[in-house]
């Protein structure tokens, strides 16, 4: 009986790790979008912008 709830303890526990490191990773991901904003949208803009004036042949 006891062997059991050791193990059903041990458990949760890993569970509960993974989702404090799943928070840990979207808070980082979330530092780095907001320290390196401009870069970003400056990136996605131009890379649209290039890929909207690419003809690709359809015209």
């Amino acid at each position: 009986m006891r062997k059991k709830k050791k193990m059903k303890m041990i458990k949760n526990s890993k569970s509960g790790m993974e989702m404090v490191q799943v928070g840990i990773l979207i808070t980082i991901a979330i530092v780095l979008g907001l320290l390196f904003k401009e870069q970003l949208v400056s990136f996605v803009e131009n890379t649209f912008s290039a890929l909207h004036d690419e003809d690709f042949g359809l015209r």
